[in-house]
């Protein structure tokens, strides 16, 4: 070897380990020649960040290593030719499938986007109205007995001037019976047929006559008062609304799609 040579080898030897280390700072990792690049590790790690976890330098271990077992696991398969086997080939189109429809989808919504006036839109439309008879609430009190003739007996004493919120501490309804039987703002639905049917025939003030019996016992019921149930704010079902809208979007993307296709 001359000495020309000799004085251009250590030269050689920086500008590959030079070229190595660009190589190493642009991937997570190299697993058999093949590169895992920064990028990837950098989407995983702001993926869990997004849910609350923090990026912490063991945060990129842990996903560093996750990545290199499955880049791992990858080459093993196809070293042994999994990916040639037709139901892999299957899983395979069916996921290709699966990202290509949401990409559709994702661009379409992105190109023809719902907007905060047709939500609004919509809001007014389903809570125009709202506040008919099948929108009110009710507030009740209610005492809760085993027998009949207990109920019998306490309504005997409300005729006579007992007090409504007296009564209720004999309630076998542990709940109420601390607040005078008092139940609180509720709609019909919440309470089971029988009381519901009974509850909404009152008058403000009004005790039911006769017991109510149900599954729970034997009530009887004061209505105190009743009031039309407001509809939700808009800031509460907003993205639901804007949810059913999209999905509105994209029913009537496919209906067009379909219409436009040959069909055989």
């Amino acid at each position: 070897m001359n000495a020309s040579v000799r004085r251009a080898l250590p030269a050689v030897f920086v500008a590959l380990s030079l070229a190595a280390g660009a190589a190493h700072a642009q991937n997570a990792a190299i697993v058999n020649g093949k590169a895992i690049p920064k990028a990837k590790l950098d989407e995983f790690v702001a993926a869990l960040t997004q849910q609350g976890r923090p990026d912490t330098p063991e945060l990129r271990n842990a996903v560093r290593d996750e990545l290199i077992a499955r880049e791992i696991f990858s080459q093993e398969a196809e070293k042994k030719g999994l990916p040639r086997n037709p139901e892999i080939q299957r899983q395979l189109e069916q996921t290709r499938q699966d990202i290509l429809i949401r990409a559709v989808i994702r661009d379409h919504l992105k190109n023809n986007p719902v907007t905060d006036a047709e939500v609004k839109a919509e809001y007014d439309k389903l809570t125009k109205g709202a506040g008919g008879a099948g929108d009110r609430e009710y507030r009740a009190r209610h005492i809760l007995v085993e027998s009949e003739a207990e109920a019998k007996a306490i309504i005997e004493q409300l005729k006579k001037g007992g007090k409504f919120e007296e009564l209720a501490k004999k309630s076998k309804d542990p709940g109420s019976a601390e607040k005078g039987g008092d139940l609180d703002w509720n709609g019909p639905d919440t309470f089971v047929k029988p009381f519901s049917e009974a509850m909404v025939k009152l008058e403000k003030g009004q005790v039911t006559d006769t017991p109510i019996k149900t599954d729970f016992g034997w009530h009887v019921i004061r209505l105190d008062d009743v009031r039309e149930q407001a509809p939700p704010p808009m800031e509460q079902v907003g993205p639901q609304i804007k949810q059913e809208l999209e999905r509105r979007r994209v029913q009537t993307l496919q209906t067009d799609l379909k219409a436009k296709a040959r069909i055989q």
